[in-house]
C-alpha cells in the first residue's frame, strides 16, 4: 500500500502518513462496534435486551459514551510518577497500532508487506507489556501495581507457547510474511492452513491433527495475552478495582480501552491468517466469475473481517460462559500444559515436513 502511494505522490513520508490512516480508522470504528456488540451479546446471554434507546438497537450508545469520555477531566494524582503515568497509555496504544500495520486485509491493501511481518508483530507487542508496567508503577497505587505485575507475568509466560506455535507456522509456510501466508492458502476451504494448507500428499493428511492442536494452543494463548476471560486476572474487579487502569480517566483511559478491544481483533486476525485462509474466500470469488477485477479486493476484505469478527464473538461468548481462573491455575495451564504440548507439536510437525 505504501509503495503504491509512494509511486503516486513521489514522497515516502507522505506515503507513510497516508498509509497509517486506514488501520487507525479501522481500529476506532471496530472498537465502537465491538463495545456495542459485547453489550448486546452479554445481554442476550442473560435474557436481556441491552442498549435500545440511542440509535437502532442502541447502535449509537457506544459513540455517545465515547464522546462523553473525551469530555471527562484528565485527572493526575499528585503522588504519581507523572512521566511514566502519562506515557503509558500512548505506549500501549502504539504497540497495538503498529501491529495493525502488518495485517493483510486484501491482496491489494497491506499496511506494510514486510518479509518479517509476524516477527514485527511479536516485537511491538513488547510495547504493550512495557506500557502496562509503566502504568502500574507510575500510578503509585497498590491495585494498579498488582494488576500490572499480573499482566506482565501473564503476557510474558504465554508469549512462549505463542512463539513456539509461530515457529511451527513458519516451518509449514516457509515465510514470516503474513500476506505470503495468506497467498499460499488460495483456493477453497480445504486449502486453508487448518487442513494442511499448500502441503500435498501424505504430509497434508498427517499434519491436520497437529495443525488443530496448534490452533487450540494459539487461541488459548491469545485469550491470555489480551486479558480476556477466563484469564482476566489483571483487571479482576472484585480484587483489583480496575487493575492497571484504576487511576486513569478521560482520554488516557479511552486509549487503554481502545487498545484492549483492538487487540481482540488483532489476535483473531493472526488466527485467521495462520489457520483459516486469511483474506481468501472458501468458495471462490464472484469478481472472477463476472470478470470484475475490482470486486475481488472488496470480497477479500469482507472475508478477512468476517472471519476475524467470528473469533471476536467467540471471545465475548467465553467471557459470559467461563469463570475466572486463579493465578496458580493460570500459570499451571501455561507452564505444565501449553508449553510442553507446543514444543512437542513443533517437533512432530518438523518430522512430518521432512517426509
Amino acid at each position: 500500500m505504501q509503495d503504491y502511494i509512494s509511486e503516486i505522490t513521489g514522497s515516502n513520508i507522505i506515503a507513510f502518513v497516508l498509509g497509517t490512516i486506514p488501520p487507525l480508522a479501522f481500529m476506532v470504528v471496530f472498537t465502537l462496534f465491538a463495545v456495542w456488540l459485547e453489550r448486546k451479546v452479554s445481554a442476550h446471554m442473560q435474557d436481556r435486551l441491552g442498549p435500545m434507546r440511542v440509535g437502532w438497537h442502541g447502535s449509537l450508545q457506544t459513540l455517545a459514551d465515547f464522546l462523553k469520555l473525551l469530555q471527562k477531566e484528565d485527572i493526575v494524582a499528585s503522588a504519581t510518577d507523572k512521566a511514566l503515568f502519562n506515557i503509558a497509555p500512548y505506549l500501549v496504544f502504539a504497540g497495538t497500532f503498529l501491529a495493525y500495520a502488518m495485517l493483510p486485509f486484501t491482496s491489494i491493501y497491506i499496511g506494510s508487506n514486510a518479509d518479517v511481518g509476524i516477527f514485527f508483530v511479536l516485537a511491538v507487542s513488547g510495547f504493550v507489556v512495557a506500557g502496562l508496567l509503566m502504568a502500574g508503577w507510575g500510578s503509585n497505587n497498590k491495585y494498579s501495581l498488582y494488576g500490572a505485575m499480573r499482566s506482565a507475568a501473564q503476557i510474558v509466560s504465554y508469549e512462549i507457547p505463542t512463539a513456539l506455535i509461530i515457529l511451527t507456522m513458519i516451518m509449514v509456510y516457509g515465510t514470516m510474511s503474513l500476506n505470503e501466508i495468506s497467498v499460499q492458502q488460495a483456493g477453497f476451504l480445504w486449502d486453508w492452513g487448518i487442513f494442511g494448507g499448500a502441503l500435498t500428499g501424505i504430509a497434508k493428511f498427517l499434519i491436520i491433527p497437529f495443525m488443530l492442536v496448534a490452533f487450540i494452543i494459539l487461541f488459548i494463548s491469545s485469550l491470555a495475552e489480551t486479558n480476556r476471560t477466563p484469564f482476566d486476572l489483571p483487571e479482576s474487579e472484585s480484587e483489583l478495582v480496575a487493575g492497571f487502569s484504576t487511576e486513569y480517566s478521560g482520554v488516557k483511559f479511552a486509549m487503554f480501552f481502545l487498545a484492549e478491544f483492538a487487540n481482540m481483533f488483532l489476535v483473531s486476525s493472526i488466527l485467521v491468517v495462520f489457520f483459516f485462509g486469511g483474506y481468501q474466500s472458501p468458495i471462490g470469488y464472484l469478481g472472477h466469475l463476472l470478470g470484475i477485477d475490482w470486486l475481488v479486493p472488496i470480497e477479500q476484505t469482507f472475508w478477512f473481517i468476517a472471519k476475524g469478527l467470528f473469533f471476536v464473538f467467540v471471545q465475548m461468548w467465553l467471557r459470559w460462559t467461563l469463570p475466572r481462573v486463579r493465578v496458580d491455575q493460570l500459570m499451571t495451564i501455561c507452564w505444565k500444559y501449553l508449553i510442553p504440548y507446543a514444543f512437542f507439536n513443533l517437533l512432530i510437525v518438523g518430522l512430518i515436513l521432512l517426509i
